[in-house]
């Protein structure tokens, strides 16, 4: 299990929901990639309204433009271990953006992590 707390580094994907790999979704391919690098974490988070650099507004408020929303990919991990994983995005990341800011991991516990804990069932053990 990966521990990490202090100075990190954070990268985020802006991307569509629509966007792919492979026949499946861009964003998946992201996070499964980031998990087989061993990376701390990453989560997707699905945006409400959104423009890039095609200035076409996504939004979720009128029916017919509620496709293709803004996707965020948010993983954090070391400096060393995100910038080692920059070229696999530069390989799945043809449309939208990839952005680096330093950040301080004040807690980074997963569950059954503490003494006491339950342990969840089906827990990758490491």
């Amino acid at each position: 299990m990966t521990r990490l707390t202090g100075g990190a580094l954070r990268v985020t994907v802006f991307i569509g929901e629509n966007d792919t790999w492979h026949h499946k979704p861009l964003y998946s391919e992201i996070v499964h990639r980031a998990h087989a690098a061993g990376l701390a974490g990453a989560s997707v988070f699905r945006g409400i309204e959104g423009f890039g650099a095609s200035s076409l507004i996504h939004t979720s408020r009128l029916l017919s433009m509620s496709e293709d929303l803004p996707v965020a990919v948010v993983i954090v991990d070391t400096e060393e271990r995100v910038r080692a994983f920059l070229p696999q995005l530069d390989e799945l990341v043809h449309e939208g953006l990839v952005i680096l800011d330093d950040c301080e991991v004040i807690r980074y516990v997963g569950r059954g992590d503490e003494p006491g804990a339950p342990a969840t069932k089906g827990r990758k053990r490491s």
